[in-house]
Protein backbone atom coordinates (compact mmCIF):
# COMPACT_ATOMS: atom_id res chain seq x y z
CA UNK A 1 0.00 0.00 0.00
CA UNK A 2 1.21 3.30 -0.99
CA UNK A 3 0.32 6.95 -2.36
CA UNK A 4 0.71 6.89 -6.29
CA UNK A 5 -1.61 10.01 -6.55
CA UNK A 6 -1.25 13.34 -4.37
CA UNK A 7 -3.63 16.15 -5.15
CA UNK A 8 -2.09 19.61 -3.66
CA UNK A 9 -4.44 21.94 -2.77
CA UNK A 10 -3.24 25.60 -4.02
CA UNK A 11 -4.68 28.64 -2.33
CA UNK A 12 -5.21 31.45 -4.34
CA UNK A 13 -4.36 34.31 -1.58
CA UNK A 14 -1.44 31.62 0.07
CA UNK A 15 2.10 31.21 0.08
CA UNK A 16 2.92 28.88 -2.74
CA UNK A 17 6.20 27.62 -2.66
CA UNK A 18 6.36 26.19 0.40
CA UNK A 19 3.57 23.74 0.00
CA UNK A 20 4.67 22.67 -3.41
CA UNK A 21 7.68 21.99 -2.03
CA UNK A 22 6.52 19.79 0.49
CA UNK A 23 3.84 18.12 -2.13
CA UNK A 24 7.40 17.41 -3.88
CA UNK A 25 8.94 15.91 -1.33
CA UNK A 26 6.15 13.64 -0.33
CA UNK A 27 5.70 12.89 -4.30
CA UNK A 28 9.49 11.54 -4.55
CA UNK A 29 9.46 9.61 -1.28
CA UNK A 30 6.33 7.80 -2.45
CA UNK A 31 7.10 7.78 -6.38
CA UNK A 32 3.62 9.57 -6.65
CA UNK A 33 2.50 11.91 -9.32
CA UNK A 34 1.86 15.34 -7.83
CA UNK A 35 -1.56 17.06 -9.28
CA UNK A 36 -1.29 20.82 -8.35
CA UNK A 37 -5.20 22.84 -8.11
CA UNK A 38 -6.22 25.94 -7.00
CA UNK A 39 -9.51 27.60 -7.66
CA UNK A 40 -11.59 30.63 -6.81
CA UNK A 41 -14.90 31.90 -7.45
CA UNK A 42 -16.80 35.65 -7.80
CA UNK A 43 -19.28 36.22 -5.44
CA UNK A 44 -22.74 36.48 -6.85
CA UNK A 45 -24.32 39.59 -6.94
CA UNK A 46 -25.77 41.50 -4.15
CA UNK A 47 -29.65 41.13 -3.88
CA UNK A 48 -30.64 44.86 -2.76
CA UNK A 49 -33.71 46.66 -1.77
CA UNK A 50 -35.94 46.76 -5.09
CA UNK A 51 -33.84 44.02 -7.34
CA UNK A 52 -30.69 42.81 -7.93
CA UNK A 53 -27.85 45.13 -8.24
CA UNK A 54 -26.00 43.75 -11.29
CA UNK A 55 -22.19 44.13 -11.48
CA UNK A 56 -21.55 42.65 -14.66
CA UNK A 57 -18.32 45.07 -15.38
CA UNK A 58 -16.89 44.09 -11.75
CA UNK A 59 -18.20 40.65 -12.28
CA UNK A 60 -16.11 39.90 -15.18
CA UNK A 61 -12.85 42.11 -14.20
CA UNK A 62 -12.80 39.95 -11.31
CA UNK A 63 -13.14 36.50 -12.78
CA UNK A 64 -10.27 37.93 -15.23
CA UNK A 65 -7.90 38.10 -12.29
CA UNK A 66 -8.68 35.35 -10.93
CA UNK A 67 -7.85 34.01 -14.04
CA UNK A 68 -4.34 35.89 -14.35
CA UNK A 69 -3.33 34.69 -10.71
CA UNK A 70 -4.62 30.77 -11.16
CA UNK A 71 -2.03 31.28 -14.77
CA UNK A 72 0.86 32.64 -12.16
CA UNK A 73 0.17 29.89 -9.59
CA UNK A 74 0.69 27.17 -12.62
CA UNK A 75 3.63 28.70 -13.40
CA UNK A 76 5.43 28.85 -10.16
CA UNK A 77 4.07 25.04 -9.72
CA UNK A 78 5.52 23.73 -12.77
CA UNK A 79 8.90 25.93 -11.89
CA UNK A 80 9.04 24.60 -8.36
CA UNK A 81 7.86 20.57 -9.47
CA UNK A 82 7.95 19.75 -12.92
CA UNK A 83 11.52 18.96 -13.45
CA UNK A 84 11.49 16.71 -10.47
CA UNK A 85 8.41 14.53 -10.18
CA UNK A 86 5.67 13.86 -12.75
CA UNK A 87 2.64 16.61 -12.08
CA UNK A 88 -0.45 17.34 -13.78
CA UNK A 89 -2.27 20.81 -13.14
CA UNK A 90 -6.15 21.66 -12.57
CA UNK A 91 -7.26 25.21 -12.32
CA UNK A 92 -10.25 26.86 -12.63
CA UNK A 93 -12.99 29.28 -11.69
CA UNK A 94 -15.20 27.85 -9.05
CA UNK A 95 -16.10 26.87 -5.90
CA UNK A 96 -11.89 25.95 -4.02
CA UNK A 97 -14.00 23.50 -1.93
CA UNK A 98 -16.38 21.42 -4.68
CA UNK A 99 -13.58 21.52 -7.11
CA UNK A 100 -10.92 20.17 -4.25
CA UNK A 101 -13.58 17.67 -3.24
CA UNK A 102 -14.60 16.18 -6.61
CA UNK A 103 -11.17 15.51 -7.57
CA UNK A 104 -10.01 13.61 -5.03
CA UNK A 105 -10.90 10.50 -6.83
CA UNK A 106 -7.79 11.16 -8.94
CA UNK A 107 -6.26 11.50 -5.09
CA UNK A 108 -4.77 8.73 -2.71
CA UNK A 109 -3.85 11.56 -0.27
CA UNK A 110 -5.33 15.45 -0.20
CA UNK A 111 -2.62 18.09 0.87
CA UNK A 112 -3.36 21.62 2.07
CA UNK A 113 -1.21 23.93 3.36
CA UNK A 114 -2.88 25.20 7.20
CA UNK A 115 -5.52 28.07 6.03
CA UNK A 116 -4.23 31.92 6.74
CA UNK A 117 -4.16 35.02 4.90
CA UNK A 118 -7.18 37.75 4.23
CA UNK A 119 -9.37 34.95 2.11
CA UNK A 120 -9.73 32.53 5.13
CA UNK A 121 -13.18 32.02 5.86
CA UNK A 122 -14.04 33.03 2.43
CA UNK A 123 -15.83 30.20 0.88
CA UNK A 124 -15.09 31.82 -2.66
CA UNK A 125 -11.56 32.25 -2.25
CA UNK A 126 -10.20 29.03 0.70
CA UNK A 127 -11.06 25.58 1.20
CA UNK A 128 -13.12 24.95 3.72
CA UNK A 129 -11.54 22.00 5.97
CA UNK A 130 -14.33 20.77 7.54
CA UNK A 131 -16.27 20.12 4.33
CA UNK A 132 -13.32 18.46 2.63
CA UNK A 133 -12.42 16.20 5.43
CA UNK A 134 -16.42 14.97 5.53
CA UNK A 135 -17.04 14.76 1.71
CA UNK A 136 -13.48 13.89 0.35
CA UNK A 137 -13.28 10.20 0.80
CA UNK A 138 -9.54 10.41 1.18
CA UNK A 139 -7.33 11.45 4.28
CA UNK A 140 -6.38 14.80 4.05
CA UNK A 141 -2.96 15.65 4.96
CA UNK A 142 -3.06 19.69 6.61
CA UNK A 143 0.62 20.85 6.60
CA UNK A 144 1.87 23.27 8.68
CA UNK A 145 2.37 26.44 8.37
CA UNK A 146 4.95 27.49 5.75
CA UNK A 147 5.97 23.89 6.07
CA UNK A 148 8.83 22.75 3.06
CA UNK A 149 10.32 19.65 3.81
CA UNK A 150 8.58 16.53 5.76
CA UNK A 151 10.72 14.52 8.65
CA UNK A 152 9.08 11.62 9.53
CA UNK A 153 10.99 9.97 12.88
CA UNK A 154 8.09 10.20 15.09
CA UNK A 155 4.17 10.41 14.53
CA UNK A 156 1.38 10.49 16.75
CA UNK A 157 -1.98 8.42 16.63
CA UNK A 158 -4.75 10.18 18.38
CA UNK A 159 -6.77 7.01 19.25
CA UNK A 160 -10.39 6.70 19.88
CA UNK A 161 -12.44 3.68 19.32
CA UNK A 162 -14.30 5.07 16.58
CA UNK A 163 -15.24 4.03 12.56
CA UNK A 164 -13.10 7.66 11.83
CA UNK A 165 -9.88 6.63 13.78
CA UNK A 166 -9.82 3.31 12.68
CA UNK A 167 -9.93 4.56 9.18
CA UNK A 168 -7.53 6.85 9.72
CA UNK A 169 -4.67 4.49 11.00
CA UNK A 170 -5.36 2.49 7.56
CA UNK A 171 -5.29 5.96 5.54
CA UNK A 172 -2.09 6.34 7.43
CA UNK A 173 -0.17 3.04 6.78
CA UNK A 174 2.14 4.75 4.31
CA UNK A 175 3.54 7.46 6.70
CA UNK A 176 3.34 5.13 9.82
CA UNK A 177 5.75 2.65 7.92
CA UNK A 178 8.27 5.25 7.04
CA UNK A 179 8.48 6.58 10.82
CA UNK A 180 11.17 5.84 13.28
CA UNK A 181 8.61 5.62 16.18
CA UNK A 182 5.49 5.65 16.72
CA UNK A 183 2.98 6.58 19.66
CA UNK A 184 -0.55 5.76 20.07
CA UNK A 185 -2.11 7.75 22.61
CA UNK A 186 -5.49 8.31 24.17
CA UNK A 187 -6.72 11.04 26.78
CA UNK A 188 -8.78 9.69 29.62
CA UNK A 189 -8.37 10.29 33.54
CA UNK A 190 -9.83 6.96 34.01
CA UNK A 191 -8.93 4.73 31.37
CA UNK A 192 -10.54 1.12 32.08
CA UNK A 193 -9.92 -2.47 30.67
CA UNK A 194 -11.39 -1.97 27.39
CA UNK A 195 -9.64 1.53 26.96
CA UNK A 196 -6.17 -0.56 27.28
CA UNK A 197 -7.55 -3.80 24.93
CA UNK A 198 -8.68 -1.02 22.11
CA UNK A 199 -4.59 0.40 22.47
CA UNK A 200 -3.59 -3.11 22.51
CA UNK A 201 -5.62 -4.27 19.40
CA UNK A 202 -4.53 -1.15 17.59
CA UNK A 203 -0.91 -1.19 18.38
CA UNK A 204 -1.09 -5.19 17.56
CA UNK A 205 -2.95 -4.50 13.57
CA UNK A 206 0.13 -2.20 13.24
CA UNK A 207 2.50 -4.51 14.16
CA UNK A 208 1.20 -7.29 11.57
CA UNK A 209 1.77 -4.30 8.76
CA UNK A 210 5.52 -3.98 9.70
CA UNK A 211 5.04 -1.05 12.42
CA UNK A 212 6.22 -0.62 15.97
CA UNK A 213 4.26 1.44 17.94
CA UNK A 214 3.72 1.97 21.48
CA UNK A 215 0.50 2.76 23.67
CA UNK A 216 -0.31 5.56 26.00
CA UNK A 217 -2.91 7.22 28.25
CA UNK A 218 -2.17 10.49 29.25
CA UNK A 219 -4.75 12.35 31.80
CA UNK A 220 -7.24 15.36 30.40
CA UNK A 221 -5.85 17.14 33.57
CA UNK A 222 -7.98 20.45 34.45
CA UNK A 223 -7.19 22.21 31.36
CA UNK A 224 -8.77 20.10 29.01
CA UNK A 225 -5.58 18.51 27.43
CA UNK A 226 -6.47 17.63 24.03
CA UNK A 227 -4.17 15.33 21.38
CA UNK A 228 -2.76 18.46 20.01
CA UNK A 229 -1.40 19.78 23.53
CA UNK A 230 0.74 15.98 23.60
CA UNK A 231 1.45 16.73 19.83
CA UNK A 232 2.74 19.61 20.56
CA UNK A 233 5.21 18.74 23.59
CA UNK A 234 6.39 15.63 22.22
CA UNK A 235 7.53 17.52 19.19
CA UNK A 236 6.07 15.09 16.58
CA UNK A 237 6.36 15.35 13.40
CA UNK A 238 2.71 14.27 12.45
CA UNK A 239 -0.41 13.57 14.27
CA UNK A 240 -2.88 11.25 12.69
CA UNK A 241 -6.76 10.84 13.65
CA UNK A 242 -9.94 10.45 12.79
CA UNK A 243 -12.00 13.49 12.31
CA UNK A 244 -15.62 14.40 13.21
CA UNK A 245 -17.02 11.49 15.64
CA UNK A 246 -19.47 13.47 17.11
CA UNK A 247 -21.61 15.70 14.33
CA UNK A 248 -19.75 19.17 13.31
CA UNK A 249 -22.00 21.59 14.60
CA UNK A 250 -21.83 20.10 18.03
CA UNK A 251 -17.92 20.65 17.43
CA UNK A 252 -18.56 24.24 16.04
CA UNK A 253 -20.65 24.64 19.33
CA UNK A 254 -18.90 22.88 22.15
CA UNK A 255 -15.26 22.46 20.86
CA UNK A 256 -13.63 18.77 19.79
CA UNK A 257 -10.65 16.88 19.01
CA UNK A 258 -11.18 17.65 15.33
CA UNK A 259 -11.46 21.71 15.27
CA UNK A 260 -8.39 21.85 18.23
CA UNK A 261 -6.57 20.13 15.38
CA UNK A 262 -7.40 21.98 12.53
CA UNK A 263 -6.76 25.09 14.58
CA UNK A 264 -3.40 23.36 16.07
CA UNK A 265 -1.06 25.08 12.48
CA UNK A 266 2.06 24.01 13.91
CA UNK A 267 1.43 20.71 13.42
CA UNK A 268 1.35 18.42 10.36
CA UNK A 269 -2.31 16.91 10.50
CA UNK A 270 -3.54 13.64 8.78
CA UNK A 271 -7.42 13.28 9.25
CA UNK A 272 -9.78 10.77 8.09
CA UNK A 273 -13.60 10.54 8.27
Amino acid sequence: MGYKSIVLNLDIDGMVAPVVKLGVDLAQRFDARLIGLSAADVPPPVVMEGGVAFEGESMMRQRKNIKRRLEDLHAQFESIAGATVHTQWRGTVGNPTRLLIESARLADVIVTASPEGASFDDAYRSTDLGNLILQAGRPVFVAATNQENFRINKVLVGWKDTREARRAVLDAMPFLRMAQEVRVITIDDGPTDQTWNGLDDVVAFLDMHGVEAKAEVFPEKSNGRTIADVAGAMNADLVISGAYGHSRFREWIFGGATRSLLEADRLNRLMSN
